[in-house]
């Protein structure tokens, strides 16, 4: 029987939760503090972590990294409210296996866990498992002249041997673009290894790049093989490569120059013939001038960067991915929606998409599995996406006549002659829920009628 440790400080919800759990037949211990859990996780060993994102002692940041230094395998589930999935998408790249938004739907938490106790200790959670070339990876190219230029700029780094830098935010797809270039290189038939260095600690981060022998140090109970080694004649992907201690920037630098890692605890080196790829999502060339990164290795790494631009720069790229997604999850939750009504492929291409691409692929895999018609509807959809108000357009101070203005959403600066058209508009958006669309307008319900009764609108 799978063993999860739930970790929240609502006793409400952990009963509701773990007695829905030990329906399925998973064992459930619980705690109602970060601390409570880290001493549980001490004593005892879970097949699964369960835990909300804020706790009255630690974030879910922090709670990550100590889970990290107590096990370095143990999938972690995150739950969170709307209003932190920016750090959430965060904590996934520092190794967190998936996030759940709250109110949580049961059976998609159900889902999630039994995907994530599939992938369990196949591997170390940081370290995310070797996939052939040609083992089920898709790449989706995109429509936009953005991802154009990308298509191209892979095609011609793909068959050298250059070290890449992949710029670009969280969720942008960097390591789908690193999987590109390796499929097309010389290597394709080699190992692809791709390492989260935000997930990595300071003291595991030597051991999982280059592997330690038995009794190095306290808990190495048998030879490791690092993951140079692992990617040996292929390609090892460095993500977050700027979360890389200074100590381990020397060692690596060397491993690069040199083509040769030394296990920890060893006397001897082993020769490594490994591409580099690195991405980041923060600006390595501040980095250096900070002292936070070493220049020589920058320059080493910098034989040629690509930057991927943010999802909301490539609104022509939107519905073509959310149409892949939405096959792959039709796939996964053995559902068979069609596709996404007229606005629903508004409303996505209105949204900002702060979490990129894999927030996009989380909300078409949510709308699938609530969708209840053939198509997915604006009810299908986070209310925070479905109602999204773009924030109004900056006021220039001298217009260029050439320039074509951005309407206004926000009802308080709209000017008198578009109030109406707006507030028929956003009435006719959420189906002429008042609240719903007083607070959207950024005004309050008396407000909304006193103006739909000034403008003769009826509902």
């Amino acid at each position: 029987m799978p063993r999860i440790l739930l970790i929240d400080d609502d006793p409400t919800f952990c009963l509701m939760l773990s007695t829905f759990l030990k329906r399925q037949q998973y064992e459930v211990k619980t705690a109602y503090t970060a601390g409570e859990g880290l001493s549980q996780l001490k004593a005892d060993s879970f097949d699964l972590i369960l835990t909300d994102f804020r706790l009255p002692d630690k974030n879910g940041l922090e709670l990550l990294e100590q889970i990290r230094v107590l096990d370095t395998q143990v999938p972690v589930i995150l739950m969170t409210h709307y209003a932190d999935i920016r750090t959430a998408v965060k904590a996934i790249k520092m190794g967190a296996f998936e996030y759940l938004a709250k109110p949580i739907n049961p059976d998609e938490t159900l889902l999630t866990i039994r995907k994530a106790l599939t992938y369990g200790r196949e591997g170390n959670v940081a370290t995310k498992p070797v996939i052939p070339a040609q083992g089920g990876f898709t790449f989706v190219k995109g429509a936009s002249p953005q991802s154009a230029q990308l298509e191209e700029y892979i095609a011609l780094i793909a068959p050298t041997s250059m070290s890449v830098i992949i710029e670009g935010e969280s969720g942008t797809g960097k390591e789908y673009v690193a999987r590109k270039i390796h499929q097309r290189s010389k290597r394709h038939d080699k190992p692809f290894v791709a390492i989260d260095c935000g997930a990595l600690s300071k003291e595991l981060a030597g051991s999982e790049l280059f592997g330690h022998v038995k009794g190095s140090f306290t808990g190495a109970m048998g030879d490791k093989e690092g993951q140079f080694e692992a990617a040996n004649g292929g390609t090892l992907f460095l993500d977050e490569i700027g979360n890389l201690s200074y100590e381990i920037q020397v060692k690596l630098l060397r491993a690069i120059q040199e083509r040769k890692v030394r296990k920890i605890g060893s006397n001897t080196d082993l020769d490594v013939d490994v591409r580099i790829i690195v991405a980041t999502n923060e600006d390595l060339v501040q980095a250096v001038s900070r002292g936070e990164f070493r220049e020589d290795l920058y320059h080493r790494l910098n034989e040629f960067k690509i930057n991927i631009s943010p999802l909301r720069d490539r609104t022509a790229d939107i519905m073509q991915f959310a149409s892949h997604f939405l096959q792959v999850a039709n796939h996964e939750l053995e559902r068979s929606i069609a596709g996404f009504d007229a606005a629903v492929a508004m409303a996505l291409e209105r949204y900002s998409w702060p979490g990129n691409l894999r927030e996009l692929k989380n909300v078409v895999k949510r709308a699938v599995l609530l969708a209840k018609g053939s198509e997915i509807s604006l009810d299908d959809l986070p209310p925070e996406i479905a109602y999204h108000i773009p924030e109004p357009a900056s006021i220039v101070a001298q217009p260029d006549a050439t320039q074509v203005a951005m309407p206004v959403t926000d009802l308080r600066t709209a000017t008198e002659r578009s109030e109406k058209e707006l507030i028929l508009e956003m009435l006719e958006r959420v189906k002429y829920n008042k609240s719903k669309a007083a607070r959207l307008l950024n005004i309050d319900r008396k407000t909304l009628y006193n103006k739909m009764r000034q403008y003769n609108i009826e509902a």
